[in-house]
C-alpha cells in the first residue's frame, strides 16, 4: 500500500472515529438509546471508464483499483411505552461531496390496539418503503454489495421529508393467510428529483446521498453552457422550490410471510419553470414501482422490482420516460449466501432540445457471496458487469456505449 493511500485511510478512519464517538456519547447522556453501526472496508478492481462521482460519465463507484471504506453508519433509536419511536442513521462516505450526515430521521407512532384494522405515522426524513432489496440496516442490502439501478437512483435522489401515515391489518387478527397495508404520505422538499437520471442515466452503486448532499455528473455542454441549459453539473436533490406538496401512495400485501408485493405511485407535484438562484430547477416527477417476493423456503427467495416513469423540467426543455427493473434470486447456506442479479434499465427523451441528447439504456449482471464469521465480522465477495450507453458522451467526444465491470473483497464489521 502506497503511502498516499495509507495517509487517506488514516484520515478517514480519524473522521470515522470522531462520528462514533459522537453518537456513543449522545447514547450515554441520559438515553436509553440502542446504537447499533455497520463498516464496510473493500478492495476493489475496476474498469477504467471515469466515475459520475469524480465528474466522469461511467456509472459505476470506482475509477481505480483500491482500497476503501465502502460504508460506514450509525443508528440511534429508541421506543418507549406509549408507542412514539425514534431513528437517526448517521453515514460516513469516502466517495462523493459530502462524507459526513444523516441519510435518515424519523419520529413514528404506533399505538398500542388489538383491533383488526390499525393505523400507525411517522414524520421526518426518510424513505418510502417501496424496496424489497434493501432491507437490512441503513436501508443497505443484504444480498449484494453494488445494488440494482433502481434502488441506486432512489438511495441518490429520493428521499420524503414529511408525514406518512399507514393503515393496516395483520392476517392473524382475521384468521387469514393474508396481510395488507396501505401507505400515504405528503411531503416537501424533493423537487429536483430526476436530474441525475435524465442527463447521466441510471447508475449501480451503494452510496445513499445525505442531508445537504450533493450529486455530481460530468461536465456536458450542453447542461453548463450558458448559451445552452445553463444548469451546473450537480444536483441537491432535497430542495423546495415551488412551494407545491408531493404525495405517494403504497400498498403492501402480504400472504403467509412467503410471498410479497409492494406497488407505490409517487409524484413530487412539482412545478418544472421554478428555479433557484444556482440554477437548480424543480423537474416534474412522477413513477410506478412494483416489488415482488417470493421465498421458496426459509433459505431460497426470487425478487425483483420494476419502477417506470416520467420527468420534465423547465417548458419541455428536457422530457424524459424512464423504466429500470431487476430480477435476483438467492439462496443461504448455513452462514453463506450467494446471490445473482439481472439488472435492465433506459431512459428516452422527447423534448425540445435536439443538441442536448438524453437518451441511455444499459443492463448488468451482479453476482455476490457473503459468509457470516459471527455475528459480527463477514467477508464477501462480488462480481459486476454492465454494458451501457448515453447519447450525451458524444457531446464530450466520448463513445457513446461502454462495457464496464468490476470486481469487489469487502470485509464488515456490525455491533
Amino acid at each position: 500500500m502506497n503511502k498516499a493511500l495509507k495517509c487517506q485511510l488514516a484520515l478517514h478512519f480519524k473522521t470515522l472515529r470522531l462520528l462514533f464517538l459522537c453518537l456513543l456519547v449522545m447514547s450515554g447522556k441520559g438515553f436509553a438509546a440502542e446504537v447499533k453501526g455497520l463498516v464496510q472496508l473493500n478492495y476493489v478492481k475496476a474498469s477504467e471508464e471515469s466515475s459520475w462521482f469524480d465528474e466522469g460519465t461511467g456509472i459505476l463507484a470506482y475509477s481505480e483499483d483500491s482500497a476503501n471504506v465502502q460504508q460506514a453508519l450509525l443508528t440511534l433509536s429508541d421506543n418507549f411505552a406509549n408507542g412514539v419511536s425514534y431513528e437517526v442513521v448517521a453515514n460516513y462516505y469516502q466517495l462523493g461531496e459530502q462524507n459526513l450526515g444523516i441519510s435518515q430521521a424519523q419520529l413514528s407512532y404506533k399505538p398500542l390496539s388489538n383491533s383488526k384494522l390499525r393505523w400507525r405515522a411517522r414524520v421526518g426524513f426518510f424513505y418510502p418503503k417501496l424496496s424489497l432489496e434493501n432491507v437490512d440496516t441503513g436501508w443497505l442490502s443484504p444480498f449484494t454489495y453494488t445494488q440494482s439501478a433502481v434502488n441506486s437512483w432512489v438511495g441518490e435522489e429520493l428521499r420524503t421529508a414529511g408525514l406518512e401515515v399507514t393503515l393496516y391489518s395483520p392476517g392473524r387478527t382475521r384468521n387469514s393467510p393474508i396481510s395488507w397495508e396501505f401507505h400515504g404520505s405528503l411531503f416537501k422538499a424533493n423537487d429536483p428529483l430526476g436530474t441525475v437520471i435524465s442527463w447521466r442515466g441510471f447508475a449501480m452503486h451503494d452510496r445513499q446521498s445525505l442531508n445537504n448532499d450533493r450529486v455530481p455528473f460530468a461536465a456536458y455542454p450542453s447542461v453548463i453552457q450558458e448559451d445552452r441549459i445553463f444548469h451546473p453539473n450537480y444536483v441537491e436533490p432535497y430542495h423546495e422550490l415551488d412551494g407545491n406538496i408531493g404525495f405517494y401512495l403504497g400498498t403492501h400485501i402480504e400472504y403467509y410471510k412467503q410471498s410479497t408485493l409492494r406497488y407505490y405511485f409517487y409524484d413530487n407535484q412539482a412545478d418544472p419553470l421554478e428555479v433557484s438562484h444556482e440554477r437548480l430547477y424543480a423537474w416534474r416527477t412522477k413513477f410506478h414501482s412494483l416489488a415482488l417476493q417470493h421465498k421458496f423456503n426459509g433459505n431460497t427467495r426470487v425478487l425483483g422490482q420494476w419502477l417506470s416513469g416520467s420527468s420534465v423540467m423547465g417548458d419541455r426543455f428536457v422530457y424524459i420516460d424512464f423504466d429500470a427493473w431487476y430480477v435476483m434470486l438467492s439462496h443461504k447456506y448455513k452462514t453463506h449466501r450467494i446471490s445473482l442479479r439481472f439488472d435492465k434499465f433506459k431512459v428516452r427523451e422527447d423534448d425540445i432540445f435536439p443538441w442536448d441528447p438524453n437518451n441511455s439504456d444499459g443492463h448488468g449482471v451482479t453476482l455476490a457471496w457473503r459468509n457470516d464469521l459471527d455475528k459480527n465480522w463477514q467477508i464477501g465477495v462480488e462480481q459486476h458487469i454492465n454494458q451501457n450507453s448515453a447519447d450525451i458522451r458524444a457531446t464530450l467526444g466520448e463513445n457513446i456505449q461502454v462495457d464496464q465491470h468490476q470486481s469487489l473483497a469487502v470485509l464488515q464489521y456490525r455491533w
